[in-house]
C-alpha cells in the first residue's frame, strides 16, 4: 500500500497563515539542501520531488486557494501529478544539467572558441539570352576575407607571442555571480579580456592587424550551366569569407538576370518564336526554314494554316539546368496582311475574293450573323 501524502505545509516546515515570502524564503532553503547533486543521500531526489511539488501549489494562489479546501480531493485538479523527475517546478530553464549550473555553477561550458564556418556571399550577375541557354564561363570580381599569409590566422607577430589568457585560463568563458531566489547563481560569458579566443597576443601581426585576415579583392572563374534563367541561384563552394580557428570557408552564391532575345521567347524550358508568313503561303502551304537556339531546321507549313497556329519542334528547346532533358521549340504563325498594294493587286484579289465567294456559300462572318440572328 502507497505511504499517505505528507501535507504540503509540512513538507516545506512553514505554517497555513504563512506569507508567499515566508514560503518562498522555506522553499528556497529545502530545495539548495536536499538538490541531488549537492545531496548525496538515498532519498534526496525523493524528498526533492516532495519539496519542488508542494512549492508548485502554495505558490499559486488559487491552487493553494483550492488546496486549502479540498486538500488532496479537489475535484478540477489533481495534485501529485508533475513532473516524475521532482523538478517540474523549474519552468524556464533547459533541463536539469542548466538548473544546476545556473543555481550552484559548473555544468556544460559552451566555449565560444570553436571553430566557425565563413559568412557567405551573394552577387548578381547579368547575362545574355544565348549564355543562359547554352551555357558559359564568366569572371566575377568580389571582395572577401581571407586568412592571412603572413600569421597563417592567428593574428600574431609570431608563435612566440601568443599565450594562454590570464583571465579565462584559455576556456574562452568566465563566470560572474548573480542573485536568485535559491542564492547565488554562477553563468558563464565570454571572456571579456581575449574576446573567446583564449588567447593573448604580445605582438600582432603587421599584416592583418591582429585579425586573422585580411580583405583580397579576387576574380573568380565561373562555370554557369546550359539552361539557367532569371531569378535560379548558382552556388559556389568555397569562395565566400574566411572561417575561423581552421573552419571552412563560406560559399558564394550568383543570382542571375538574363537579358531578353530579340525574336525567342522563353517560357521555362520552351523556346517561342513568332513566324510571319503570307496570305498566299498559309493558303496554299510552304516549307520555311526556321531559326532555332541551335541550327535552322526545315519546317513544313500546311496548306489552309490559319494565324495564330502553333506548331512544335520536339527537343528544341532549352537543357533542363538539372539536366532533365530538353524543352520544345513553339512556332507561332502569324498571317500577314498587306497594307500598301498595286492597282493591279487589288483587282486580282477582288477577282479572288468573286471567285471564292462563288464556290462557298456563306463565308465565316455569315455563319456568325446566322447564329445571332436564330438562324442555326
Amino acid at each position: 500500500m502507497a505511504a499517505a501524502k505528507r501535507d504540503y505545509y509540512e513538507v516545506l516546515g512553514v505554517s497555513k497563515t504563512a506569507t508567499d515570502d515566508e514560503i518562498k524564503k522555506a522553499y528556497r532553503s529545502l530545495a539548495r539542501k536536499y538538490h541531488p547533486d549537492i545531496n548525496k543521500a538515498p532519498d534526496a531526489e525523493k524528498k526533492f520531488a516532495e519539496i519542488n511539488e508542494a512549492y508548485g501549489v502554495l505558490s499559486d494562489k488559487e491552487k493553494r486557494a483550492r488546496y486549502d479546501q479540498f486538500g488532496f480531493n479537489d475535484p478540477t485538479q489533481g495534485f501529485g501529478g508533475g513532473d516524475a523527475s521532482g523538478f517540474g517546478g523549474f519552468e524556464g530553464f533547459g533541463g536539469f544539467e542548466d538548473i544546476f549550473s545556473s543555481f550552484f555553477g559548473g555544468g556544460r561550458s559552451q566555449s565560444s572558441r570553436r571553430a566557425q564556418r565563413g559568412q557567405d556571399i551573394e552577387k548578381s550577375m547579368n547575362i545574355t539570352f544565348d549564355e543562359a541557354v547554352h551555357g558559359c564561363k564568366k569572371i566575377i570580381r568580389v571582395s572577401v576575407d581571407e586568412a592571412c599569409t603572413s600569421c597563417g590566422g592567428t593574428g600574431a607577430y609570431s608563435s612566440s607571442d601568443i599565450h594562454t589568457c590570464s583571465q579565462c585560463g584559455g576556456s574562452g568563458y568566465v563566470f560572474i555571480q548573480q542573485r536568485t531566489i535559491l542564492g547565488v547563481a554562477r553563468t558563464q560569458q565570454s571572456c571579456p579580456k581575449c574576446h573567446g579566443s583564449g588567447k593573448q597576443i604580445d605582438k600582432v601581426c603587421p599584416n592583418c592587424s591582429g585579425r586573422g585576415k585580411v580583405r583580397k579583392t579576387k576574380d573568380i572563374e565561373i562555370n554557369i550551366p546550359a539552361g539557367i534563367d532569371t531569378g535560379m541561384n548558382l552556388r559556389v563552394e568555397g569562395k565566400g569569407m574566411a572561417g575561423d580557428n581552421g573552419a571552412p570557408n563560406g560559399d558564394l552564391y550568383i543570382r542571375f538576370n538574363v537579358e531578353s532575345h530579340k525574336y525567342f521567347r522563353r517560357n521555362g524550358n520552351d523556346i517561342e518564336i513568332d513566324c510571319p508568313i503570307s496570305f498566299a503561303q498559309a493558303t496554299l502551304g510552304t516549307e520555311l526554314d526556321v531559326p532555332t537556339i541551335d541550327d535552322p531546321v526545315k519546317v513544313k507549313i500546311p496548306r489552309g494554316t490559319q494565324s495564330g497556329t502553333r506548331l512544335r519542334l520536339r527537343g528544341r528547346g532549352v537543357k533542363d539546368v538539372h539536366g532533365n532533358g530538353r524543352g520544345d521549340q513553339y512556332i507561332i504563325i502569324k498571317v500577314e496582311t498587306p497594307t500598301n498594294i498595286t492597282k493591279e493587286q487589288e483587282e486580282l484579289l477582288m477577282k479572288f475574293d468573286s471567285a471564292y465567294k462563288a464556290t462557298n456559300k456563306k463565308s465565316a462572318w455569315d455563319k456568325i450573323k446566322d447564329f445571332f440572328q436564330g438562324n442555326k
